[in-house]
């Protein structure tokens, strides 16, 4: 099973196949945030994608893109990690958690 690594709890997870990288950190008591279950209408999982691996992962869709110009320090290499769905080439996937995440709904921050 592929696996992934969380940061900065520095945790990593095997995964199976399929599963978007949002159910990988749920399934495993990681925190990442998840307002919207993975419907592409928050940016509460946004990840930060290890520059290595960032070309590995297909390009994110426009949809996906309205979503990130959302999201709290956002970067080059910005994900949502619902769209992430693991496959065996991603297996050792790296990223990191932001400190902040924008809940439109909660307006909170995780810390």
């Amino acid at each position: 099973m592929p696996t992934i690594t969380f940061l900065p709890a520095n945790q990593t997870v095997e995964v199976e196949e399929g599963t978007s990288l949002m159910e990988a950190a749920h399934d495993n008591k990681v925190e990442l945030e998840g307002a919207c279950e993975g419907s592409l209408a928050c940016s509460t999982c946004h990840v930060v994608v290890d520059p290595a691996w960032h070309d590995k992962i297909p390009e994110a869709t426009d949809d996906e893109e309205d979503m990130l110009d959302q999201a709290f320090g956002l970067t080059a290499t910005s994900r949502l990690g619902c769209q992430i769905i693991m496959t065996k080439a991603l297996d050792g996937l790296v990223v990191t958690i932001p400190e902040y995440s924008k809940n439109m709904s909660v307006d909170k921050t995780k810390g």
